[in-house]
């Protein structure tokens, strides 16, 4: 792991999680959001107005219009009680449906061991999608095609293996071509006693 850069959410922005990066001579890019609220406090009071050190990125995909600015600032001296954190992250989203026209903004932020020299507010933009498109890609599609964040399975190791099963359907489905999971889903259903076990390949 030497020199590569996790991104993680804002259930893995703890500081165990940091130390064992550290061991392993990586970086880190870690969501904050209100389960550490002391510490996204802090992030949202930093004199974000007067950055100089910001990014623009604007595109028209998926049905709508998107707007990001990224924001940078070097955090070292400046009280922030994270563990090797150098620059905190912040995200503005402004999306348009190009539909309906409904306008929605979020803010985002983030804390990274990374210098300003070794990742500009560009590239900190890029690991913040990256942790996006992983979100949007498996955790979404995990709560609502699967229902995971409602299911009744929670003692032992009840969801952990869940999550692994669902996650193994999901990337079976993608490697066989199904982008929608939920159509994917339903494909296999309509016959259940042989197009799983062709998914994976058991006779």
């Amino acid at each position: 792991m030497t020199g590569v850069t996790v991104t993680a959410d804002a259930l893995h922005t703890q500081r165990g999680h940091v130390r064992f990066l550290m061991e392993k001579k990586a970086h880190y890019l870690l969501v904050v959001k209100a389960n550490q609220p002391g510490l996204h406090r802090r992030l949202r009071s930093l004199p974000w107005k007067e950055v100089t050190a910001r990014c623009y990125d604007r595109e028209v995909s998926h049905g709508r219009k998107e707007t990001r600015v990224t924001r940078a600032l070097t955090v070292t001296g400046l009280g922030l009680d994270f563990p090797h954190a150098v620059q905190a992250v912040r995200v503005l989203r402004h999306r348009t449906d190009l539909t309906s026209g409904r306008r929605s903004r979020q803010t985002v932020y983030a804390i990274t061991d990374l210098t300003s020299r070794q990742a500009s507010p560009q590239r900190l933009g890029q690991l913040v999608r990256s942790q996006w498109t992983i979100e949007n890609r498996l955790h979404f599609v995990r709560d609502t095609t699967f229902g995971e964040d409602t299911s009744k399975i929670r003692t032992g190791h009840g969801p952990e293996n869940m999550a692994t099963l669902r996650n193994l359907a999901i990337n079976t489905l993608r490697q066989h071509g199904h982008r929608n999971i939920a159509a994917g889903l339903r494909h296999a259903s309509y016959d259940p006693f042989s197009r799983p076990l062709d998914l994976l390949n058991i006779p």
